[in-house]
C-alpha cells in the first residue's frame, strides 16, 4: 500500500498460496525490495542474493570447456539464472520451476530480472517438477529432447537438504536419487546446490558417494535484519 508496500500478485498453487510483494524499508535506503512468499514462509528476498549468484559462479567455475548446457532448478527471483548467463560459455540455459505463477511473473516482467532473462535467447523456461524430472529414466529436463545430457545442474528449491518446502522432496537428497540425477550430466559435469544452513557432514557423505569430488563452500553476506554477517552454503560435486 502506498510507496512502502505493494502486493503485486497472489495465486493459489498445488503447494500453497504464493505471493509476490514489493516494499521499501526507509532505513535501508531508497530501493525496492521484492519478496516471494509461500503461505507465511519467505522463499526469496532481493535484500540478499549473494549466495544465489555464488551458486552459478561456483558451479560453472568447476567446469572446463565451452558451449555449456545448463539446468537450473528453481527460478526464484532470477538471480542464479542471470548470473549463469553472465558466463559466455553457456550455450543454453533451461530454468525448471514447478510453479507456473513464478514463471509467468518473469515472462510478464513483474520482477526486475524478468526482462533480462526474456531478452537472452539462450534461456528457456520449463514448467515441471525438478525432482520428478531429475530421476525419471529416459525423460529428463528438456521436454523437447528427452534423454539430453547437460554440463551443469544448479539447484535452489529447498532451504537445505534438511529444511524442505515439502516432505516429499526428502527422497531426492539420497545416494540413489542423486546418482539417478547425475546420469543426466556429461562426464566432468557439475551438480551444485544452495543451502541456507552451514555445511552438513551427513549430506557431504552422500555427495562424496555419488561424485568424483565434492566441496562445500561457505558464502558470507551482510544481513541487515541481523545487522551482521550471515552465511549460506554452496555444495559442488563433479562427476567422474
Amino acid at each position: 500500500m502506498g510507496l512502502l508496500f505493494e502486493e503485486i500478485d497472489i495465486q493459489p498453487s498445488a503447494i500453497g498460496e504464493i505471493s509476490l510483494r514489493r516494499r521499501r524499508i526507509p532505513a535501508l535506503g531508497d530501493r525496492d525490495i521484492y519478496e516471494v512468499k509461500l503461505g507465511e514462509e519467505f522463499l526469496m528476498s532481493s535484500m540478499f542474493y549473494e549466495a544465489e549468484i555464488a551458486l552459478a559462479d561456483l558451479g560453472l567455475a568447476a567446469l572446463a570447456g565451452a558451449n555449456l548446457d545448463v539446468v537450473i532448478g528453481g527460478l526464484g527471483l532470477g538471480y542464479t539464472a542471470v548470473a549463469a548467463l553472465q558466463d559466455k560459455r553457456v550455450s543454453e540455459l533451461l530454468i525448471v520451476d514447478y510453479l507456473d505463477t513464478v514463471i509467468r511473473w518473469h515472462q510478464e516482467e513483474k520482477v526486475p530480472l524478468g526482462k533480462e532473462l526474456n531478452a537472452d535467447p539462450r534461456s528457456r523456461y520449463v514448467h515441471g517438477s525438478f525432482f520428478d524430472l531429475a530421476v525419471e529414466a529416459g525423460a529428463g529436463f528438456d521436454p523437447q529432447q528427452p534423454g539430453r545430457l547437460f554440463d551443469a545442474i544448479l539447484l535452489d528449491i529447498d532451504h537445505s537438504p534438511r529444511a524442505l518446502l515439502h516432505h516429499s522432496n526428502a527422497s531426492f537428497y539420497t545416494v540413489d536419487n542423486l546418482r539417478a540425477m547425475s546420469r543426466q550430466l556429461r562426464t566432468g559435469g557439475v551438480f551444485a546446490l544452495w543451502s541456507q544452513d552451514p555445511p552438513d557432514a551427513e549430506f557431504m557423505q552422500v555427495m562424496e558417494a555419488v561424485f568424483h569430488s565434492s566441496t562445500a563452500h561457505v558464502v558470507p553476506f551482510f544481513n541487515p535484519f541481523q545487522n551482521g554477517e550471515a552465511t549460506n552454503t554452496i555444495y559442488v560435486g563433479v562427476k567422474a
